[in-house]
């Protein structure tokens, strides 16, 4: 991650835990990005979580829903912010499984240390570090989730090496992400990352496959969860004097949250 980048995701993070609110959309009001962050987790879900919890929530998917985590397993969230996905991870693994958050804000990781202590949650700890060089040792943990984090970074090769690296032979690769589709103009591509929050930009998914194959991972898939259409960007785009109508065909339908899954090989030789 360039040096620029991280401090501007820093930055907008550490803002968006001292408010306890926020959104994927770069801090916008939360109703304006609706299309991207809301009806993300079910009120059985969140109902009894500490509410800072999921007031700080800035993702577009929820990982832990579709990562079908096992009682005992051990989970690491990448850029786990206010703490929702490991709380809710750490519910599904169980007294004998445990919960890694790993974020590099310190702000987030006080808002999630204290609700993990609202929440009761003994099988969770918290990870000061970058997703870039995570602060665990080779084949340490089950499965690796994340939600709208790894576009941030802008040296994915790296987060997901790292993944490869901590996850143990037969692990799982699961996360919720921002992924496009297709040739898109650059202008265009960069105004609808904007909109959706994505600082470092969202891989195409050809390229997201491409990068997990040559991290060492297999059974590599993406399963769009939300496509946005240019319609849920209008206002925003019109505001910085885009044509919309003009550009529809171009992008409408080719940003989307996505499941992304991958498995670490059995045969995988340690330190790989």
């Amino acid at each position: 991650m360039t040096d620029a980048i991280k401090e501007a995701v820093r930055e907008r993070y550490s803002q968006a835990a001292l408010r306890a609110g926020g959104s994927c959309c770069g801090g916008g009001d939360r109703d304006e990005c609706s299309p991207i962050t809301s009806n993300l987790y079910a009120d059985h879900e969140t109902g009894d979580l500490p509410e800072a919890a999921v007031l700080a929530s800035l993702g577009c998917g929820n990982p832990t829903a579709l990562a079908e985590l096992k009682p005992g397993e051990t989970v690491l969230d990448l850029g786990s912010g206010g703490g929702i996905d490991v709380l809710l991870s750490a519910r599904r693994v169980g007294p004998t499984g445990k919960a890694y958050g790993l974020d590099m804000t310190d702000e987030m990781l006080a808002l999630a240390r204290e609700n993990q202590s609202k929440a009761g949650a003994e099988n969770v700890e918290f990870l000061k570090g970058e997703i870039e060089a995570i602060p665990l040792p080779d084949n340490s943990v089950d499965v690796i989730i994340s939600n709208c984090v790894i576009n941030l970074s802008g040296d994915k090769d790296r987060v997901l090496r790292e993944a490869f690296r901590v996850l143990r032979p037969g692990g799982r690769f699961a996360v919720s992400d921002v992924v496009t589709r297709g040739a898109i103009p650059e202008r265009l591509r960069r105004d609808m990352l904007l909109w959706v929050g994505c600082i470092a930009g969202a891989l195409e998914e050809n390229d997201y496959r491409a990068k997990l194959t040559d991290a060492g991972f297999e059974a590599v898939g993406i399963e769009p969860t939300r496509v946005y259409r240019v319609e849920d960007a209008r206002e925003f785009l019109g505001s910085k004097g885009v044509d919309v109508d003009a550009i529809a065909a171009s992008v409408d339908g080719k940003f989307m949250s996505a499941f992304v899954r991958a498995v670490k090989p059995q045969a995988a030789a340690d330190g790989s």
